[in-house]
């Protein structure tokens, strides 16, 4: 007797294309994507754009801050460890009006000079930028009698909040008498080079 040969089964495949498809733009389509923000500064303009002009600035108005590549912070001149007591030096620094000839003459003139090198990590660099912001941000709300967070929330559209903004910053004829001078050298490569 003969043995008749079988088929071999097959499954088919003809529909496995159309459904991995169908597969990815369900996973497109439902995945949510971090959308990260960035730290809102303006940059300054191109160097081709600047002018050259030559800016005198006293050396106790200048609050120096500089992290290396090691993220070892110095603070005029002095090593600290702690980066959060920053944030009560530079409100001393920009609100001093005088008192101490060692500091700022007054909010207008007090620029915090802030520097890092090259290898200085990006958690260290926003810890510290973070501080000085923050010190700031502190000097507007105390102004007003506000938290910090209520400050940061304030609608600059509501006229109401715009002026209690205004008072924070001192603004005066229209002009800022307690403006947030952060300057934020380049970077030098890693030695102070």
């Amino acid at each position: 007797m003969a043995k008749k040969k079988r088929a071999n089964p097959e499954i088919n495949s003809s529909s496995m294309a159309d459904i991995a498809f169908l597969l990815l733009i369900f996973f497109l389509v439902t995945t949510t994507i971090a959308n990260d923000k960035g730290i809102l500064m303006q940059l300054p303009p191109k160097p081709d754009d600047m002018e050259d002009i030559d800016i005198k600035i006293k050396d106790h108005n200048l609050f120096k801050v500089y992290v290396n590549s090691a993220d070892r912070l110095l603070v005029e001149g002095e090593p600290m460890s702690d980066v959060t007591e920053i944030r009560d030096m530079v409100k001393e620094h920009v609100m001093n009006n005088g008192r101490d000839p060692k500091m700022s003459d007054n909010p207008k003139d007090a620029i915090v000079s802030f520097k890092t090198d090259r290898g200085t990590s990006y958690e260290m660099y926003i810890l510290v930028l973070n501080e000085l912001n923050a010190a700031y941000n502190e000097l507007y709300a105390e102004r007003v009698g506000l938290t910090t967070k209520e400050w940061r929330d304030l609608d600059n559209k509501d006229p109401e909040q715009k002026k209690l903004y205004d008072k924070g910053r001192g603004v005066v004829d229209g002009k800022v008498t307690i403006p947030r001078n952060i300057s934020i050298a380049e970077p030098s490569k890693i030695g102070g080079n």
